[in-house]
C-alpha cells in the first residue's frame, strides 16, 4: 500500500527522556530557593524550550543541544538553582545517545522490507549515535540539522520526500507527537499513524489516520 515510512525516532522506536526529565527537576527543585514543584519547573522549562524551538529554522537554527541548554540555563537561574546546566545537561545527552528499544521496535523493523526513513529533530550525532548503539540500520536518516528546522515545519518532510521522487500519499508517517508528527505530517499531505503507548486521550483537533499502541499494529500495511 505505501512505497516508504517516515519514522520518528525517539518515543516511537525508542524511550523518550521523560524520566530524566523528571529526575532534572528534581535535582533542580531540591537545590533551589524559591517554594516551588517539580512539575512547576517542568512547565517552566518547556515554555523556555518551546519559545526558541518554535522560532528555530533557516538563518535562525539553533541545535537541539543549543537550545536545550540555553532553556535549562533560564530555568536554573529562574528557580535560584546552585545546579550547573552543564552537568544537568549530559543527563539527557547520555540518553539521547544510547536509549533503549521499545520491544516491539525490531520486530516491526525486521518484518518491512519498505524502504524505512527515520526524520529526526535530535541532532544528528546524537541519534547517530543512538542508531549505532542499538543496531540499526535505515536507508536514510534526515535530522533538524540537515534542513534546518524542526518538525511539525515542512521541511524535514519535504527532503525525505523528494530524495526518494515520492508523492505524499505514496508514504506512512509514524510518530508519537500529536504535534511534531500528526499535525507536521498531515500539514505535509502526508498520511500518519500515531503511536499512543500510554493510552492517552486524543484531543478533538487531531485526527490521526492510525491510531496504534504497538507497532506491529502497522505490519499488515506494508504485506
Amino acid at each position: 500500500m505505501y512505497k516508504a515510512v517516515f519514522l520518528d525516532f525517539y518515543g516511537t522506536l525508542v524511550h523518550e527522556d521523560d524520566v530524566f526529565i523528571e529526575e532534572i527537576c528534581k535535582k533542580i527543585l531540591t537545590s533551589s530557593s524559591t517554594r516551588t514543584t517539580a512539575k512547576d519547573i517542568g512547565r517552566y522549562w518547556w515554555d523556555s524550550f518551546s519559545k526558541t524551538f518554535y522560532s528555530s529554522y533557516g538563518d535562525n537554527f539553533k541545535t537541539q543541544r543549543e537550545i536545550e541548554l540555553c532553556s535549562l540555563e533560564d530555568t536554573i537561574a529562574f528557580y535560584n538553582s546552585s545546579e550547573n546546566p552543564r552537568e544537568l545537561s549530559e543527563i539527557l545527552y547520555d540518553h539521547w545517545q544510547s536509549p533503549q528499544l521499545f520491544e516491539d521496535t525490531n520486530v516491526f523493523l525486521r518484518s518491512i522490507s519498505t524502504p524505512k526513513i527515520i526524520l529526526s529533530n535530535i541532532d544528528r550525532n546524537d541519534i547517530q549515535s543512538a542508531i549505532n548503539h542499538n543496531g540499526l540500520s535505515f536507508e536514510n536518516v534526515i535530522t533538524s540539522e540537515d534542513v534546518k528546522s524542526y518538525k511539525p515545519r515542512p521541511e524535514m518532510f519535504q527532503q525525505a520526500l523528494a530524495a526518494y521522487n515520492l508523492n505524499p500519499l505514496e508514504v506512512l508517517h509514524v510518530g508519537d507527537s500529536l504535534t511534531s508528527d500528526v499535525a507536521g505530517a498531515q500539514n505535509a499531505g502526508i498520511k500518519v499513524a500515531w503511536i499512543n503507548r500510554k493510552n492517552k486521550a486524543l484531543p478533538e483537533n487531531y485526527s490521526p489516520d492510525y491510531i496504534i499502541n504497538s507497532l506491529k499494529e502497522l505490519i499488515s500495511l506494508f504485506a
